[in-house]
């Protein structure tokens, strides 16, 4: 049993709310995406540990059903995020860009859209050709897609995300190159771009992107690896016989599981929850949460205790001065 599962996920995923203000005013289709896809992905963990600790009862099939198929998103969406942010930061540094006017942001929202959101529910159709059976309960983790193993499934399931991990690395290289060659005049050289970027913003983001995509890579490998210790690969033989008896519930107790694939499961359960805190620690801090954070307690002090802005400063005290806001 972990009953630390559900309390961590619930933390992780609503520290998200916490980077969540600026990057929506912002209007960052991309870092929006990485927040949704996580939150969603954490909930979806929390829900699991609470139903099926100690279980492997075969409820809530609908829950499992759409579950499932987003669990199978996510793992395309936060590698393609990642790749749209690098993306943007090597157009935004290089030399090829002049200025960015709203046409050329409104563009970039919708390819990035299109990337975090089009992209995955591609890929979670595309499940269906290699889901070997309706779904998998494991003890303690709820839920799980069931994917026959197979030649079909490496090049669906694990080879997109490693093309875009492979592909966000390159673009964020490229950025880094741009940024030391001008790292002297780089805050001018946003400002001339009509960015909303600033160096700090920006050396967040790639940093982040990067250490997101070494931690993708790292996980999609080890992932492969996993089912292929625990899995052996199977021959793609016919569509009817790959969906045999297709609408089967496989469980998964803890009694009957090799101590290899439990230390596994732990390991890949807690990568959601680490990748969450990883992006909350580079966003959640900087000047532009600590504004949104003051703002927020200014209106709590404001609205709901019905107290003025602030108290007058001894030195000003008297009886013409007023309240200022802090």
């Amino acid at each position: 049993m972990h009953p630390e599962f559900a309390p961590v996920a619930f933390l992780a995923a609503f520290s998200l709310l916490l980077a969540l203000p600026w990057h929506w005013r912002a209007g960052n289709v991309a870092t929006l995406s990485i927040i949704a896809w996580l939150f969603v992905t954490n909930i979806i963990f929390a829900v699991d540990a609470l139903i099926w600790a100690d279980s492997v009862a075969i409820v809530a099939l609908t829950w499992c059903d759409i579950t499932v198929k987003l669990i199978v998103g996510s793992n395309f969406a936060l590698p393609a995020a990642c790749l749209c942010i690098c993306i943007h930061l090597e157009q935004v540094s290089s030399v090829r860009t002049v200025r960015v006017t709203p046409t050329d942001k409104k563009r970039r929202q919708i390819f990035e859209a299109c990337m975090c959101l089009g992209l995955p529910v591609v890929f979670m159709a595309l499940d269906y050709v290699v889901q070997g059976h309706r779904f998998d309960i494991v003890e303690d983790y709820g839920c799980r897609p069931a994917t026959y193993f197979s030649i079909a499934s490496i090049f669906i399931i694990w080879v997109p995300p490693l093309v875009m991990a492979t592909a966000s690395l390159i673009f964020a290289g490229l950025a880094l190159r741009h940024f030391i060659q001008r790292r002297i005049t780089f805050a001018a050289h946003l400002d001339s771009n009509h960015s909303a970027l600033t160096t700090s913003r920006y050396l967040r983001l790639m940093l982040m992107s990067i250490l997101q995509m070494i931690w993708s890579l790292g996980l999609t490998i080890f992932t492969l690896w996993f089912t292929t210790v625990s899995i052996p690969i199977r021959p793609w033989t016919t569509w009817a016989d790959v969906h045999s008896n297709f609408s089967r519930v496989d469980q998964f107790p803890t009694l009957f599981t090799p101590q290899i694939i439990i230390t596994s499961r732990i390991a890949l359960w807690w990568t959601v929850p680490a990748s969450t805190f990883l992006f909350v620690a580079f966003f959640a801090f900087g000047n532009e949460a600590i504004v949104e954070y003051k703002k927020a307690l200014l209106w709590i002090r404001c609205t709901v205790f019905r107290l003025p802005p602030s108290l007058p400063s001894s030195s000003k005290s008297g009886p013409g001065s007023k309240y200022v806001f802090s």
